[in-house]
């Protein structure tokens, strides 16, 4: 196992402010799509060789979440996220679906979504939940699963792979290929989704909202009217949207709180 370094020579720019869901919540590391910078201590999170990356809480254990990607791949943000949720005294997995490969160009990014094999996926994802399930640090026999993107619609595809995942949240997940069987949920399913999101349109939250139910499964969404696609990621200022942002990352902890208690 090889400990990635923080990027700890890095100042922010003259008159860089932290996204307002950072600030709001005290989380510590956060950055601008170039370089991370640190409010005190930054999370340490270990590259697991053929799996991903994992952070834990300063606690040095606690519940444990998998932090699925976007279609970018296992990209610094992923990995930030992924301190976020072990800031917030999660053990979190960023399992690496590419993997090694990543992108910044979206349309290389839609090409290594598309060809995501996802029955070799699916055992990608069953390999992180006993990797978690087994983990010393991990206190809880049951675990939570979020994804963004691409990652989104994994989620809730990792959800009906174990009963052991028991809550799952949703950040407009979009994946045509990947069609999860929700009769096989075991827990509830809390989607955020943005109303200018040009790739999940309102048809597509309505859908699957209905696919669960008819399931006999749970699910809460929230829809931002002014925020679109990727509204969460702060390493994309074209797309992100603080305030929504912060609304969710609440209701995410609440959410994890009231499930993995």
């Amino acid at each position: 196992m090889v400990a990635s370094e923080p990027n700890s020579n890095f100042a922010p720019p003259q008159g860089f402010k932290p996204p307002a869901d950072r600030l709001a919540t005290g989380d510590r590391r956060f950055n601008n799509g170039h370089a991370y910078f640190s409010i005190g201590t930054l999370a340490m999170g270990t590259d697991i060789q053929n799996l991903g990356y994992l952070a834990l809480p300063s606690a040095g254990s606690g519940a444990g979440i998998i932090v699925i990607q976007e279609w970018w791949g296992l990209v610094p943000h992923i990995c930030d996220l992924a301190d976020r949720f072990a800031a917030a005294g999660y053990v979190a997995l960023a399992p690496d679906l590419y993997h090694g490969q990543k992108t910044t160009s979206p349309d290389q990014a839609e090409q290594l979504m598309m060809a995501l094999n996802i029955e070799q996926t699916a055992q990608d994802l069953r390999q992180s939940i006993e990797y978690l399930l087994n983990h010393e640090a991990v206190t809880h026999p049951r675990l939570a699963v979020v994804g963004f993107c691409m990652g989104g619609q994994l989620a809730l595809l990792a959800a009906t792979l174990s009963p052991e995942i028991v809550a799952t949240i949703d950040f407009y997940g979009i994946h045509p290929d990947v069609k999860p069987d929700f009769s096989q949920l075991s827990g509830p399913v809390l989607g955020f989704f943005g109303q200018q999101d040009q790739f999940v349109a309102s048809d597509a939250v309505e859908a699957l909202t209905a696919d669960i139910q008819a399931a006999q499964g749970t699910i809460e969404t929230h829809i931002y009217p002014e925020a679109g696609h990727a509204f969460f990621n702060d390493a994309r200022p074209e797309a992100y949207s603080a305030e929504a942002a912060a609304d969710a990352w609440q209701r995410s902890l609440a959410f994890l709180q009231a499930h993995l208690a």
